[in-house]
Formats: C-alpha cells, structure tokens, sequence
C-alpha cells in the first residue's frame, strides 16, 4: 500500500493566496461591471461629457450681451410617434432663459409609453448647456391619436465664456430621440381545473 505524498506547507498557503485572491479579483470585477453603468452616467451629467446636458435648479445671475444659436432636432426610434419641436432654431443670449415646446403625436390606435435620450452638439457644449425643465426627465404616456406639447426650459452658462474652446462655439444642437417603454405583458390566467364527474 502505497502513501500519499507529503504536501508542503507552504506551498499549500500560497495555492490559499493565490485562489483568495482570484476569487476577491473576480468579485470586484462583478461589481465593477454593475456600477459601471450608473458611474458613467453620473459622470456624463457631471462634466458634460460627450455632449450630456446639464441640470440646473435656478437659472444664471447675469445675462450676457453675446447671443448663441441653439437648434432643435427630433427623432423617433421604435415607437409610432411624429416628433417635432415647435421651431428649428433661434437665438438666446448667454444666461437667458428659454422656453420652446417639442409635440408628439401618438399616430397609432393603441396607447403607448416613450422614453427620450437626449444630447447636445458640439460636446464640449454640454458642461455648459443647461435643462431647468424638460420632458426627458420621465416616461411619457399617449393615448392612441393623442398629441401633447412637451416643454423644454433651458440656458447657455455664462462660463462658457471662460472656456478658450468653448468659447468659440457659435450653434448648440439639443438632440432628442424617442424610444418606446415595454409595457409589462398581462398574466395569462390559470386554466380552470375540470371537474371530475
């Protein structure tokens, strides 16, 4: 009868490390890849980046004399709606504030539930660009034919201004585009159990 061989010590320790480890490594990763999604997002609406508008609470102190043109642009993607703002473009001053409309129409019979991404062009504006009010904030609902105007309160920081790249910036696009919302599917009801006769 033969015995089992003799295993080290310590190099039973380091395989304990070494799987420790990995198994901490994999772990963090896990994690890491599910808090990816809500970081960058709250990066994106930090620093503006890749042209994400910001969110502002109360609008600038002091309006500037320089005027900046915004555009407007409205796209639909899955969902049967005819998108369009009130206007394509107009002028505002730094620091004013605007209101414009975009309206939706449901063009089907069936109500349907929409969600809007949205940007703004070039993204170097989006640190700047800033949302007071804005229908992108929530799921908009439309009954079957139901047209609903959706505003939009917005400004143009003045610290654009301080910015040497930004500051050469002459048009901003704010970009929406509409996607629809899974509605959750009804539950099939049991059959009924026959009766045993």
């Amino acid at each position: 009868m033969s015995r089992a061989p003799k295993i080290d010590p310590a190099l039973a320790r380091r395989h304990r490390n070494l799987a420790l480890s990995l198994t901490v490594f994999v772990a963090f990763m896990v994690g890491a890849s599910f808090a990816a999604v809500p970081f960058y997002d709250w990066f994106c609406r930090t620093t503006g980046f890749g042209g994400v508008p910001q969110i502002a609470d109360k609008a600038p102190e002091k309006k500037l004399e320089r005027k900046i043109r915004v555009r407007f642009d409205a796209n639909v993607a899955g969902v049967p709606w005819e998108f369009q703002p009130e206007v394509r473009e107009i002028e505002v001053n730094i620091g004013e504030t605007f209101l414009v409309h975009y309206f939706a129409t449901n063009l089907s019979r069936d109500e349907t539930v929409g969600t809007a991404t949205y940007n703004v062009s070039p993204p170097q504006a989006g640190l700047y660009f800033a949302k007071m009010q804005c229908f992108c904030f929530s799921e908009q609902r439309l009954a079957g034919g139901e047209k609903i105007p959706m505003p939009v309160a917005f400004f143009v920081r003045p610290e654009i201004e301080d910015d040497a790249d930004a500051r050469q910036i002459r048009t901003i696009t704010l970009s929406y585009t509409f996607f629809p919302v899974d509605k959750p599917k009804p539950v099939a009801a049991a059959p009924k159990a026959e009766r045993s006769t």
